[in-house]
């Protein structure tokens, strides 16, 4: 959510997300339940919005769904400011090599973005397609990069953590997280043992630059059904080549960080 200094432009940006979370139209009546601005604000925003081709206005039905114009610069976005486009022939590789699932993920504001998902030619139903937002607190690619955070950042971002128990094995408080993440930072790689998605487990770890700062994070992943994590952690050698690739490519490769509105070269 926006915060009080971000005026108009955050509350705008906050219509987007509701819209967004639903996965389909949504009523104004519905929109107006979950928004805490008043309805009168949250109209002429909505109208805006449909102006500007960031939201549709379906007049049968009542609805409002997201307009193709965030296609166009969702696009641009995966183009520009993520990882996706020069780690994906890496990804492809890891793939082809291991028979399977692998996932490319980087933080966005306390949580989990999948920016890309190269299937194997066995692939298991998960949650995680590329562009949809998952807990960083009980994924494996969320705690590949917190483990690597430093101190001040780590703080913050798990205070964003809601620790909502998805299955019996989810990690669903922060004292027995922080412990999971010094194992993680000592071994160099994440375990997600089915904590977010029953009969999903995968290995992970972080994508990071030569100063150490987390840039993104990579898994393996894959049913209970079809193996298990010491079958996983086989391949953490030719995953770690995977990351370590990914990490040299992008240290010549320039896209905006969180918190730099100018965008940076990594490295």
């Amino acid at each position: 959510m926006s915060s009080a200094g971000d005026g108009t432009v955050g509350k705008a940006l906050d219509v987007l997300d509701l819209v967004a979370a639903q996965e389909k139209p949504i009523r104004f009546a519905e929109l107006q339940r979950m928004s805490v601005l008043p309805k009168a604000t949250l109209y002429r925003l909505a109208q805006t919005l449909v102006n500007q081709g960031m939201l549709v206005h379906n007049p049968e039905g009542g609805t409002y769904s997201l307009g193709v114009r965030l296609v166009r610069l969702a696009h641009a976005a995966w183009r520009q400011a993520s990882l996706a486009p020069i780690a994906r022939r890496h990804l492809d590789s890891l793939s082809v090599d291991t028979g399977l699932t692998v996932h490319l993920a980087q933080m966005d504001y306390g949580h989990v973005l999948y920016v890309d998902k190269r299937n194997a030619l066995e692939s298991a139903a998960m949650f995680s397609d590329a562009g949809k937002i998952a807990p960083a607190y009980c994924t494996g690619v969320g705690k590949a990069m917190l483990a690597f955070l430093d101190a001040d950042e780590l703080d913050q971002i798990l205070g964003m953590q809601s620790f909502h128990r998805f299955t019996p094995t989810t990690l669903a408080s922060e004292a027995v997280l922080r412990q999971s993440l010094e194992r993680t930072r000592t071994r160099g790689f994440a375990t997600d043992r089915e904590e977010h998605e029953a009969g999903v487990i995968c290995v992970a770890m972080p994508i990071l630059s030569d100063e150490g700062r987390v840039l993104g994070a990579a898994s393996l992943s894959g049913s209970t059904l079809r193996t298990d994590l010491k079958s996983l952690e086989a391949h953490i050698p030719r995953l770690r080549q995977c990351v370590e690739a990914i990490a040299e490519e992008a240290t010549h490769w320039a896209f905006p960080v969180e918190g730099n509105e100018t965008g940076g070269r990594l490295g």
